[in-house]
């Protein structure tokens, strides 16, 4: 599959365009320079062919930070297989942009120029000023009145193989489609999905997670610095692993409410849609300080979307305190995740990192896990007699019979005479008898007690 990467300096329009050609708001957009700081990667399709888009950081060189970007989107352009370089049509060509478009051009892949914010024709025709880069392919637009698009559409399909019936592009309304070529060759089939396990890793900032990142996947996917908040848009990277797709997203650092600045309140959103989505979550504690109640609040958010869990404590090699002491601090302040298993990491040492890819596939098994019905309702059986559930006012309580109607955590049906006498604690018990007798480290169980014949909502059961 075909690989386009959009390059350009900051607040150029590259996110506007990416979403413009995914005909989706993935990237985060402002007039803030530098909006986007890591590679962001996403399959889409032009006009029913399929390939890749690579989003990238501004190439600045302005403070560290920015140069660190700057050498990953350059690695991004190396990767790719066509070269989309946009420019802000609004300004006059400068040297700094001749440059870096020679730089790319170098690598001998197709590269356009695309002048991006050529709104009206008065700047369309100044667009053309571009010409003095010496580009063979020179496209002007504008991303945001969706003016040129189908031009680029229309260069990027002379690379892009045909389906066995092409559909008709989709042409946009504006008066600059005066690109031509002949007809792209034939698409091979593609292969069938593998199954994926989607994988978020939160945390609050500088708990080390796009470090962790770069180690599950082994490459620098992710920008790592010092400044807290590097990471804005949630980044995903892909890798295989036996036979199965682990998709990690790596979310924007979390800070207390009231520190929340500007574009990171776009972030926080992206990372709450992000887990909506997700089916484990690494929840990256920093081992070399004490936990914070941001750290819990953070936490609280897996059981919000009763997800799976594995607790991650990363910089061991510069822990604060013991193995003993550290994870008895873990299951002191986040009780409530006390279903999650805890491993000890160095993620910028890749120490012990690879033993979270087993543990993945070991949770997600267990997240997915269907309990027969006749071993369930002997468990609960069982323990109602090992402890009788307390009555109702002086009026017998009792289960019925219990029945798993979903996975992906386990959901599992109390019918019962009384369901609103139920307690809190005696779920509780039924949920440790329940890990007690079967596999379900690092998910949560979800007891739902009802009367007979009613149904729940959530999952028409």
């Amino acid at each position: 599959m075909l690989h386009i990467a959009l390059l350009g300096k900051p607040n150029v329009g590259k996110s506007s365009l990416f979403n413009r050609l995914a005909k989706e708001r993935i990237a985060i957009t402002s007039d803030f320079s530098g909006t986007t700081r890591d590679v962001r990667t996403q399959q889409i399709d032009i006009d029913g062919r399929p390939c890749l888009l690579t989003d990238t950081g501004g190439l600045d060189e302005s403070s560290a930070l920015f140069g660190a970007v700057k050498t990953m989107s350059l690695s991004a352009a190396k990767k790719a297989d066509i070269i989309l370089y946009l420019v802000d049509g609004k300004n006059y060509p400068d040297e700094e942009d001749r440059k870096l478009f020679y730089s790319l051009v170098k690598l001998g892949k197709p590269t356009a120029l695309v002048v991006n914010k050529a709104d009206n024709d008065k700047d369309k025709e100044r667009a053309w000023e571009f010409g003095s880069f010496g580009a063979e392919v020179l496209i002007p637009m504008s991303v945001s009145h969706n003016r040129g698009t189908s031009n680029l559409k229309k260069w990027l399909l002379t690379f892009l193989p045909a389906l066995e019936e092409a559909p008709q592009i989709e042409e946009d309304e504006d008066e600059w489609d005066d690109f031509t070529e002949e007809e792209p060759e034939e698409l091979l089939p593609e292969e069938p999905q593998d199954p994926t396990i989607n994988i978020g890793i939160i945390g609050r900032v500088n708990v080390g997670k796009s470090s962790l990142l770069n180690a599950l996947v082994g490459e620098e996917r992710a920008v790592v610095s010092d400044v807290a908040g590097t990471t804005i848009d949630p980044v995903d990277e892909s890798i295989m692993y036996n036979e199965t797709i682990f998709n990690f997203v790596d979310t924007a650092g979390l800070r207390q409410r009231g520190r929340i600045e500007g574009i990171e309140h776009y972030a926080l959103k992206r990372t709450q849609s992000v887990l909506e989505r997700t089916d484990i979550a690494l929840l990256v504690l920093d081992a070399s300080q004490p936990f914070t109640e941001l750290d819990e609040r953070i936490a609280s958010l897996v059981e919000k979307y009763e997800l799976g869990c594995i607790i991650v404590l990363n910089k061991w090699d510069i822990a604060h305190a013991d193995f003993k002491n550290s994870t008895e601090a873990v299951r002191d302040r986040f009780k409530f995740l006390a279903y999650a298993p805890i491993i000890t990491v160095s993620a910028l040492s890749k120490k012990r990192v690879a033993k979270i890819h087993d543990l993945i596939l070991q949770v997600h098994e267990n997240y997915a896990r269907r309990i027969p019905t006749s071993k369930l309702n002997e468990l609960v059986e069982e323990a109602s007699i090992r402890h009788h559930l307390p009555s109702d006012q002086g009026k017998l309580v009792k289960i019925y019979f219990a029945t798993q109607f979903d996975t992906c955590p386990p959901r599992i049906a109390l019918v019962m005479n009384r369901p609103k006498a139920m307690h809190f604690s005696y779920k509780r018990y039924l949920m440790n008898r329940l890990r007690e007798s079967f596999e379900l480290e690092g998910t949560p169980i979800i007891l739902i007690p009802r009367k007979r014949g009613e149904k729940d909502e959530s999952s028409g059961a």
